[in-house]
């Protein structure tokens, strides 16, 4: 293996290792808040400094590697590695602030039975690994598959939202522990957007297409929108 090629190589490893880092992050904030567990959530909000630390020491190496005069495929990967890694960083401040939200919670009656948010969770952590996976193997139809399932984690926020609304329409005193959980619920909302933006990228590294902000990605299987050939996305 080349040089350049061994530090790509390396660059690549260091970004799982962050990625497997913000999963974990994920996993256990939402561990933290169902079973009511301090210690865990002050581990959360700890371990988010050393993916920061991870964040800067990767950009400094794509960095490094981009004044080697890469060839186009070479920058285009480096360019998608800087730009997932964000989308990393993002995951573990969004876990920092489920781990929070968690303890404050801690100091309170639990209000309702936690489902949606560990399912939220699983759904967001299943479309990261997913994502990545796709990056990994270059399997940009798994990489499509990753997208539209976003939707059913906006939905599931969406429901939780109404649903702790009149919890607080209820009683006044539900509104601080139902502000809490909304928070959560965003921030595993934002987690699976993570997760998609991955997704994008992937498909961008190895096609060479940006697919972002298109108007509709159909799920695998299902006809596209009336008036949407089905190679409009796909060719």
């Amino acid at each position: 293996m080349r040089p350049l090629e061994a530090e790509i190589a390396q660059l690549k490893d260091q970004l799982l290792r962050m990625a497997g880092m913000a999963e974990s992050l994920v996993v256990r904030g939402v561990r933290a808040l169902v079973e009511r567990d301090d210690e865990l959530a002050r581990s959360v909000t700890a371990g988010d400094d050393p993916l920061d630390q991870l964040e800067k020491a990767l950009d400094a190496a794509a960095i490094a590697v981009l004044t080697k005069a890469p060839l186009a495929g070479q920058l285009r990967l480096i360019t998608v590695v800087l730009k997932i890694t964000r989308d990393l960083e993002r995951i573990g401040d969004e876990s920092t602030t489920i781990a929070r939200r968690a303890l404050e919670l801690g100091r309170e009656p639990q209000l309702k039975p936690y489902q949606d948010i560990p399912r939220m969770s699983q759904m967001a952590t299943e479309m990261l690994r997913d994502a990545l996976d796709a990056f990994v193997h270059g399997d940009t139809a798994k990489a499509r598959g990753v997208i539209p399932r976003d939707k059913a984690v906006d939905a599931l926020n969406r429901s939780l939202h109404r649903e702790l609304a009149e919890f607080m329409a209820l009683s006044p005193s539900n509104i601080g522990r139902c502000l809490h959980l909304m928070t959560i619920s965003k921030s595993l909302e934002r987690i699976a957007d993570h997760a998609k933006n991955i997704a994008e990228e992937s498909v961008y590294l190895y096609e060479a297409r940006d697919i972002r902000h298109a108007a509709e990605m159909p799920i695998p299987g299902e006809d596209p929108p009336d008036g949407e050939s089905k190679g409009s996305l796909h060719r």
